[in-house]
């Protein structure tokens, strides 16, 4: 009998442990698969305009969106896939600030010295710090760093296009867009929306060293072979008021393609314009575009101080502060509904946008694990260490955003099914008691 009860014990502790173990694996999954599923960005899911007007663009197709909201204010043919350039480097840049050790130490390859295109004219076995290399990226337009920043984080230009993938699939959340590079150069399988390019700039300019770097016009360079200047080949940070960075390219089959921020008494927008009948067209298609966000849009803020009252009563908060765009003489009105979502309607009942909002307990929680880091950082250096922070801090956003609910039931059940098994052993050990009476 006692074999026979230690077996059934060890049964027990098996089944504990897998009913442990598999709450442990939901939580992570579900967190993580609440999370990728709500990171799906497409044209037609995010809150429109009509346009006030017909811009007369050159470019073929281009895009303006509210930089925090992500709301579109005006487009032109913004889902048809075009060749990107060099604007590909900005998903570079941020993936390398956000995924790297900006202070380590990169060695120049043969293949990252002799690369085509714009350069910074890296020597091959030249060691230059990650920071260096993005720096020269984004504000030089540099191919030659764009390689090294590849080959350092995953050993090949194809590993880390495979990287480049992933991020824009799984963290922003476009749906049309594949990069088969770290610079841009024309590839068939290059390919961008001016939608996913201003999503991902949306995504990248809420990073602050990223934001420094785009926003940088000039930058003493000291290279092993070349000692000099440089300036921003984005023209729009010399010539827009307002402007924030961020990045221009070409290439033969792209034609001119340009990424412009810019921001004002608190409005501020992005604008993408791709396939430009020259340069100087381009500029002015960018001018255009922030010029009419600017013109037609004004900026309302909803705080994150603000309750808001489910159909039950129950208060909830915003976890930050969010401006969104309305057209100028528009009353908008907010709303909470039953799925948890802040809605925000426009003139003749047309959704703005829409935002989750937590319960105030939770919202609180939120805050504290994804607090920003108060004031502008000084330098670089010290944004990057801010956005690393708040990325360490995020880390635990699964257990608030994921499914909790199904891992609270699936510990009832664990609690419950250790109950149960040790009424039963006490109740065994009881009739094990009363055979051993002499009758």
């Amino acid at each position: 009998m006692r074999k026979k009860w230690t077996s059934r014990n060890d049964n027990i502790r098996n089944l504990s442990f897998i009913m442990l173990l598999l709450s442990v694996l939901f939580l992570q999954h579900g967190g993580v698969q609440a999370e990728q599923a709500e990171k799906k960005l497409t044209l037609s899911e995010v809150g429109h305009f009509t346009a006030a007007q017909d811009l007369p663009l050159t470019s073929q197709t281009a895009i303006l969106v509210n930089a925090n909201t992500g709301q579109v204010l005006y487009e032109k043919n913004a889902s048809q896939q075009m060749y990107p350039a060099s604007i590909t480097k900005i998903v570079t840049g941020i993936i390398a600030i956000e995924q790297g050790n900006l202070d380590d130490i990169v060695t120049v390859s043969e293949k990252a010295r002799n690369v085509d295109g714009t350069r910074v004219y890296l020597e091959e076995g030249e060691q230059v710090t990650l920071l260096k290399l993005v720096q020269g990226l984004l504000i030089n337009s540099g191919n030659d760093a764009g390689t090294a920043i590849a080959e350092h984080m995953d050993q090949s230009e194809e590993l880390f296009a495979e990287r480049m993938n992933r991020f824009l699939t799984e963290t922003v959340g476009v749906q049309d867009t594949h990069f088969s590079n770290p610079h841009g150069l024309f590839a068939e399988d290059h390919y961008t929306t001016a939608f996913d390019m201003a999503m991902i700039t949306k995504y990248a300019m809420q990073n602050d060293a990223f934001r420094q770097i785009v926003g940088t016009y000039e930058m003493e360079w000291i290279g092993e072979s070349w000692a000099t200047t440089l300036y921003n080949h984005n023209r729009l940070l010399n010539n827009y008021e307002g402007a924030t960075g961020v990045k221009n390219g070409f290439v033969n089959q792209s034609g001119p393609t340009l990424v412009g921020s810019a921001e004002r008494d608190g409005s501020a927008y992005i604008a993408v314009t791709l396939q430009a009948a020259t340069t100087d067209s381009m500029y002015r298609d960018m001018q255009m575009l922030l010029d009419y966000g600017f013109e037609n849009f004004d900026t309302h803020l909803l705080s994150s101080e603000s309750v808001f009252l489910d159909s039950k009563s129950v208060p909830h908060k915003l976890t930050e502060d969010i401006a969104y765009s309305v057209a100028k003489n528009e009353t908008p009105n907010v709303e909470m509904n039953d799925a948890g979502y802040l809605d925000v309607w426009g003139d003749g009942d047309r959704k703005l946008f829409e935002v989750e909002i937590l319960p105030v307990d939770t919202s609180s929680v939120e805050r504290k694990q994804n607090m920003k880091i108060s004031g502008h950082a000084n330098s670089v250096e010290e944004a990057a260490h801010n956005h690393a922070v708040r990325s360490n801090d995020s880390n635990l956003m699964p257990i608030v955003h994921g499914a909790w609910w199904v891992t609270v039931i699936l510990y009832a059940l664990f609690l419950l099914l250790i109950a149960y098994l040790l009424i039963r052993k006490k109740r065994r050990q009881k009739r094990e008691r009363f055979r051993r009476i002499p009758y």
